[in-house]
């Protein structure tokens, strides 16, 4: 702490007027050297003098720097000018004496005042060379303190209770030490004013702009368990805007053997913006059900492929299959995977539109569990091209669906979306289309167990909001929202893979699961929020503009369609989702005309077919709305 304090003071105390002292004061100790060098290193000489002289040392000193400006230089930047600054102000200095030592003598005021000559020319060497010297020995000095000050954070513990004693604990034992922690925040009655370790708990109102200004306060930790998130915003947001960085120390089960260490705690980040506590999922089933099992995983190079590949590759599985068209994303996996895990796994560059091309890798490996997880998601994209919507998200599904039950896999998990409720766009239409044909093949085999997830929104993944947000943000802004009011359920990607991992070991097959994702979100509320967690405001720094809702977009989502109830699980956030019946020989022949005649290109035709097979499929802010009405149009007739 004293050595903190040290160097604090240095920092702001250390002006020019110190400068300007320490300056005079060497041109009196160079006065003296010039006496003791003229007389053979000794004091054999009239003393009484020299104290007669150093008041006038000191006023031609200070006369001679005040008019030259020496000691206004930046000691820590010293350079030439300073140097020759010095040279100046020390010459005009002799000058001075030497007028005044001449003048003395022609008139004989003031005898003590005579300085011999030599002294003079002597003391103007002497001096030189220490001012100069002593301002590249203060460089040095200041080099070495100002890098030791900008190591030290000074920091605000969030939490007086266990959690926050034992952040406090570990950052003092962090190797380099470069923590001042100066005070606790606690909104605790009984606990405001006391003391922890001689330092002090605030109440959360004394943390003002004016109080972080005063302390010098880089950072503020959070140290909270099981915070809830709508809280741990709300605290984040207010402690931004008074201009310091907010950390977050990691739930206990994240520490360390039980310990936390001081690189553990993390910036908040787009975890964060969730609004919900996150979904934890530990089952040993999934690793009974995994083990020693060849596993394929379709588009395992996207957002969710990858990281269900990751997660997957922390089992003991006998093979991991990567495939995906996509080559560079599926080498980046490739590459992450051989330095993370040690498990073997084959990475195969291939498209699950290409029939025969899949069949040659079934008859490879021999899967016994599928985790499907190609698509096209991008809505937009999607409605310009009905004709690769289909072929991807319909096609490719029953080319590997039917793929399963020819070679007889054991287990089968696609990864579907909430936009395939009530679709009001192309991309989800085509999703039902494939959860639709799934169901059919659940009902006509019983060797094969299918089943399907069906989440919303993917905090972070490609193509969604949020990277979108961030390289806005990154280029100064402003922020693009479709419209106000449009609101999205979200979850991480981590979450949304747990799920797919656990609906792989759930139910006898034909289930669609859902889960309990909380709250829906408000997109404009989040761009707000990311604004505030990259340090800036809204709307002065970064603005938002509305844009309009893009063609198929909704303005809400929807977990289930209209018809559809829950039913629970064992697992108190998933469920599965009760769908309306459908005659499954009809709409399998009608999926398998629309995959089949998909060749022509047509995108009417392909979607009117869509809507033959989805009739909750409406259009919204969309070309293909004209369908709808015509459809209206006959009905009526």
């Amino acid at each position: 702490m004293i050595k903190i304090f040290f160097l604090k003071f240095l920092n702001k105390y250390a002006s020019r007027w110190v400068v300007l002292f320490v300056d005079v004061f060497l041109m009196c100790i160079g006065f003296i050297f010039a006496y003791t060098i003229r007389f053979n290193i000794s004091f054999d000489f009239e003393t009484t003098n020299l104290f007669h002289q150093i008041p006038l040392v000191v006023i031609a000193s200070l006369f001679s720097f005040l008019l030259v400006g020496s000691y206004k230089g930046i000691i820590r930047h010293t350079g030439t000018k300073d140097v020759i600054n010095v040279f100046i102000g020390v010459s005009i200095f002799s000058f001075v004496i030497t007028v005044t030592v001449v003048f003395n003598q022609l008139f004989d005021l003031f005898p003590p005042f005579t300085v011999p000559k030599g002294i003079i020319l002597i003391h103007y060497l002497v001096s030189i060379f220490l001012l100069i010297i002593s301002r590249y020995i203060f460089k040095s000095f200041f080099e070495i303190v100002y890098t030791q000050l900008d190591a030290i954070k000074v920091v605000l513990i969030y939490g007086a209770g266990d959690s926050g004693i034992i952040t406090y604990g570990a950052l003092n034992r962090e190797r380099n030490n470069n923590y001042d922690i100066i005070g606790f925040i606690d909104d605790d009655p009984n606990k405001v004013n006391k003391k922890i370790d001689r330092v002090k708990i605030y109440k959360p109102s004394r943390i003002t702009k004016e109080f972080i200004h005063k302390n010098d306060i880089d950072e503020v930790i959070i140290s909270i368990q099981n915070i809830k998130p709508n809280v741990l915003l709300d605290i984040s947001e207010n402690l931004i805007q008074l201009g310091v960085k907010v950390k977050i120390v990691p739930p206990l089960s994240k520490w360390i053997n039980g310990d936390l260490q001081a690189n553990q705690i993390k910036q908040i980040d787009i975890d964060d913006l969730l609004g919900r506590q996150q979904i934890v999922i530990d089952n040993p089933i999934v690793k009974r059900e995994v083990d020693n099992k060849v596993v394929f995983v379709t588009g395992a190079a996207g957002s969710i492929g990858s990281e269900i590949s990751k997660q997957l590759a922390t089992y003991n599985l006998k093979l991991l299959v990567l495939i995906d068209q996509a080559e560079s994303p599926l080498y980046d996996l490739q590459q992450a995977l051989l330095q993370e895990s040690d498990k073997d796994f084959k990475a195969i560059v291939a498209d699950v539109r290409d029939e025969k091309r899949m069949r040659e890798i079934f008859e490879t490996y021999s899967p016994e569990i599928v985790f499907h997880a190609a698509a096209y998601k991008h809505v937009p994209l999607m409605e310009k091209s009905p004709y690769e919507a289909v072929k991807i998200n319909i096609s490719g599904t029953k080319n590997i669906a039917d793929l399963s039950v020819e070679f007889e896999v054991g287990r089968f998990v696609m990864i579907s979306t909430d936009k395939a409720v009530n679709p009001t766009n192309v991309m989800g239409a085509t999703k039902r289309v494939a959860e639709m044909y799934i169901s059919c093949l659940s009902k006509e085999n019983n060797k094969t167990k299918f089943t399907t997830t069906r989440f919303g929104n993917v905090l972070g993944s490609n193509g969604s909001v949020i990277p979108l947000f961030k390289k806005q943000i990154e280029k100064g802004g402003p922020l693009t929202l479709t419209h106000k009011d449009i609101t999205r359920y979200f979850m991480t990607i981590p979450e949304a893979c747990r799920l797919v991992l656990e609906a792989g070991t759930m139910g006898e097959g034909g289930e669609i699961y859902i889960f309990d994702m909380g709250k829906s979100v408000k997109i404009f509320d989040m761009a707000k929020r990311i604004i505030t967690l990259s340090g800036l405001r809204y709307p002065e720094d970064i603005d938002i503009t509305i844009t309009g809702l893009r063609p198929g977009e909704k303005l809400f989502e929807e977990l289930l369609a209209n018809g559809e109830d829950t039913v629970k699980t064992y697992h108190e956030k998933i469920m599965i989702a009760k769908v309306t019946e459908f005659n499954t020989t009809t709409i399998k022949s009608e999926i398998e005309y629309i995959s089949n005649n998909n060749h022509t290109h047509n995108n009417e035709s392909i979607v009117s077919l869509l809507k033959s097979v989805v009739p909750e499929y409406i259009s919204n802010n969309s070309k293909f709305e004209k369908l709808d009405k015509l459809d209206k149009e006959l009905a009526k007739g």
